[in-house]
């Protein structure tokens, strides 16, 4: 049932403004015959030295602006966002999740369900919500809870890594969806993901089990890596948990991988740490494929830290590359900045973000890309172009789209 969006907005105004029972506001997408200022706006609280504020990241079409707000300005800055004319809101709270869409007659259709999951009993009360509960088959198969539906001490690490990595996803995928970067899932033409070298495919299998579980979107997902072995073993967990033809892993590597069983070029590209260059690979076959989304969790990068090796350090930088552990780190900037300049050049948005808290893995950054298909200024290729030159490093995905960013 439909009713008057200012009324549906009043409620979700409120929602917003209590810090205790907020986890997380999204805008996005547009009104029929409006364009808000922004594309997508996120709105959470943090707490900085100052005390608790409202935090308003806003997405234009190039980079994301961030803004800490307190007091009658917090409720200004909502009151503000609230009305620009997004086609859809999507609030998290502690109990429960708001989606409110506003139809072509300008009114709201507003779903109301219960949160994702509950946080066991004793949590801190600022705790948000799991994005698949403790109990959730995949993670019991994975080896990540007990036999009884609890975390194990040890895996708790591996947890947060799944958690943040689902909202992360969710993110894109429902913002691509309301915003028509991406059709509307069907059981025709199901939402077709690739994982390039997935290795264990821990996040593959949570991906999977959290957009057909708890999102309820048709998915075809296909894993590949080179190893046998792994491949074999995660086909014996898809086949345990009944995933069917909807979740398949392949053997091959990343210039050979074949995306029939998908029914053609993936909707989505993950590459979670992928070793070195290999990174470099994925991102280059998703390119090729023109996937309007990427998400790419870099590992090691030994590529560019031995060209830095090498190379003479320009002045007057000597002391970023005299140790070798400072040099190790600046190489791991340098080269995604690098992959997100290319990546740019390509025709995506970029963002690059913190996977998951660095105490819980140093491999922590996140390339999140969505395609848009618009050219880069000139000035981005020449910025490229500098950078490199300064150097002295060639950066391997910019060889493999050749795009001359050299």
């Amino acid at each position: 049932m439909s009713e008057p969006l200012l009324r549906a907005l009043s409620r979700l105004r409120a929602l917003i403004l209590d810090e205790a029972v907020l986890i997380r506001a999204v805008g996005s997408g547009r009104r029929r015959g409006e364009t808000p200022r922004w594309r997508r706006v996120e709105i959470r609280y943090v707490d900085l030295k100052a005390g608790r504020y409202l935090q308003v990241t806003a997405y234009d079409q190039t980079k994301a602006h961030t803004s800490n707000h307190a007091g009658p300005e917090a409720t200004r800055a909502l009151d503000d966002l609230l009305d620009e004319p997004f086609g859809n809101w999507h609030v998290w709270t502690t109990t429960e999740e708001h989606q409110l869409r506003v139809t072509k007659r300008g009114e709201a259709m507003v779903h109301v369900s219960p949160a994702v999951s509950r946080l066991p009993s004793g949590a801190h009360d600022r705790a948000k919500p799991r994005m698949l509960a403790e109990d959730a088959p995949v993670l019991r198969v994975l080896g990540i809870s007990d036999s009884h539906g609890r975390v194990k001490p040890s895996r708790q690490s591996k947890y947060r890594q799944v958690d943040e990595f689902l909202r992360s996803i969710d993110a894109v995928v429902v913002d691509a969806i309301d915003s028509g970067r991406l059709p509307q899932p069907t059981a025709e033409r199901p939402l077709g993901i690739v994982d390039l070298g997935c290795g264990n495919a821990y996040l593959t299998f949570a991906a999977h089990a959290f957009l057909t579980g708890t999102r309820d979107l048709p998915v075809r997902l296909l894993g590949v890596d080179r190893q046998g072995e792994l491949v074999e073993r995660n086909n014996e967990r898809a086949a345990e948990l009944g995933a069917g033809e909807s979740l398949r892993f392949r053997q091959g590597t990343i210039d050979d991988v074949d995306v029939a069983a998908l029914g053609g070029p993936p909707d989505v590209v993950l590459a979670l740490h992928a070793c070195d260059t290999a990174t470099d690979d994925a991102l280059a076959r998703a390119v090729r494929w023109r996937a309007p989304l990427v998400l790419a969790a870099p590992c090691c990068h030994h590529d560019v830290a031995s060209q830095l090796r090498r190379a003479p350090t320009p002045a007057p930088y000597a002391l970023l590359t005299r140790h070798g552990i400072l040099r190790e780190r600046f190489a791991d900037t340098l080269t995604d900045a690098m992959r997100a300049s290319v990546l740019r050049l390509s025709g995506y948005q970029v963002e690059v973000i913190d996977f998951v808290d660095s105490k819980h893995t140093p491999r922590n950054t996140l390339l999140r890309a969505v395609r848009t298909g618009a050219a880069a200024p000139d000035s981005a290729r020449q910025d490229l172009a500098d950078l490199t030159t300064t150097w002295g490093v060639r950066p391997r995905l910019a060889d493999l789209l050749g795009d001359g960013a050299r």
